[in-house]
């Protein structure tokens, strides 16, 4: 039986909540936090900033009181927030699997950090640590108010315990110049048109690859319209938001792409969404399952010079996205290292199999996804990391 969306999310952003208070639930009552702090959320816009940073397996224990009050809504209400209902399908929330007005955190980089629920309290672990951001779970115009009177407990990370943020590393063994020599630079559209860039690859088994894309919030795309419109059928039914739209097919190792998948958010999907294909390459590398994937970034409509119909239109600069890729997977505890690699066959410019234009320093991303797939915590965003500077010969 196929998973909504809504359970996905649920999975990635709440599911890994449960496992880290299980292990916290073990420790030393009388444990001594290494930083504590009180925080008034909710008079200063959506985010509230605290002083306190997070360390890779690090834990934050979070208590909270106080009110808010929104328009259209009876009485006033806790941190829990508002119970989601179908007008939640309209609006662009931080955290879209929570309800309005309910009080929320963010621990890390804040453009590719997922939020979490903290309503009345909860206990999560930090995989790759950052800044701590406290918040409400509203539209940057939405009159909501607010005052949330949160307690902060931070506990040192748990001797022993294996958080094993991503590490960057000059080479991935496997990921070489004959293994380039195997794989196209673009995939194809069915008439044979050249496509999109291939600019990230990931070395590890089907199980481990959707488990890092699901942690990090990524959705699977419906592979066709009809499925789509049912999917987003059953969605509003039930209430839950449904941002994923199909993805037309694009053709590598003479076949379509085996995963589609897509970050994005409520209703704005349709023009703006991160989204990318991936094929099971037919040859291992490094002796890992090879992963060859293509990214870029729709921000809106354009003509499709094929046939004069309307298509997504893409971010030009597409290395964007292969940074958006990167930030959002290194950030969950799954992958072991990851580099950067310029194949011999630079590809700088070109145009999509519909006509647009594309640009990029021809850079390929290579993830290697770690064998730890039982370590259980709540994704929190990588510092961020520069990608090493492309080659200077054209």
């Amino acid at each position: 039986m196929p998973v909504n969306l809504m359970s996905k999310w649920t999975l990635a952003a709440f599911g890994l909540l449960v496992a880290a208070g299980s292990v916290a639930s073990v420790r030393g009552a009388a444990e001594e936090p290494r930083a504590s702090r009180d925080v008034v959320v909710g008079q200063a816009g959506i985010w509230t900033p605290t002083d306190l940073t997070l360390e890779p397996g690090e834990r934050a224990v979070f208590k909270a009181t106080g009110q808010a009050q929104c328009p259209g809504a009876a009485g006033r209400i806790g941190p829990e927030g508002l119970t989601r209902g179908f007008r939640d399908l309209l609006r662009i929330l931080p955290a879209p699997q929570a309800g309005r007005g309910a009080l929320i955190a963010r621990i890390g980089d804040p453009d590719v950090a997922m939020p979490l629920l903290v309503g009345a309290g909860t206990d999560t672990v930090s995989v790759a640590g950052g800044p701590l951001a406290l918040g409400v779970n509203q539209e940057e115009t939405d009159p909501c108010t607010a005052e949330f009177r949160v307690h902060v407990d931070v506990f040192a990370a748990e001797a022993g315990r294996s958080t094993r943020p991503a590490s960057w590393v000059d080479s991935i063994p496997g990921a070489d110049s004959e293994l380039f020599s195997q794989i196209p630079r673009r995939n194809a559209d069915p008439q044979g048109n050249a496509g999109d860039m291939v600019n990230f690859l990931i070395l590890g088994n089907e199980a481990q690859m959707k488990n890092v894309f699901t942690t990090a919030g990524w959705v699977v795309v419906d592979a066709d319209v009809k499925g789509a419109l049912i999917a987003g059928a059953i969605a509003s039914l039930s209430k839950q938001s449904y941002v994923t739209l199909p993805m037309s097919q694009l053709f590598l190792f003479k076949r379509p792409q085996d995963f589609g998948w897509a970050h994005a958010e409520p209703i704005k999907v349709a023009a703006s969404r991160h989204h990318l294909r991936i094929w099971h390459a037919p040859f291992d590398a490094g002796g890992s399952m090879l992963w060859v994937g293509a990214a870029t970034h729709d921000i809106g409509f354009e003509r499709d010079r094929r046939n004069n119909g309307v298509t997504h239109k893409i971010d030009p600069q597409i290395d964007l996205e292969r940074s958006y890729v990167e930030q959002t997977l290194t950030q969950t505890g799954f992958v072991e290292s990851y580099t950067y690699v310029w194949p011999k066959d630079l590809l700088w410019e070109a145009k999509t199999a519909t006509g647009g234009s594309f640009y990029s320093d021809g850079g390929v991303l290579v993830l290697k996804l770690s064998d730890q797939g039982d370590v259980k915590a709540v994704p929190a965003a990588a510092p961020t990391t520069s990608a090493p500077t492309a080659p200077s010969v054209r």
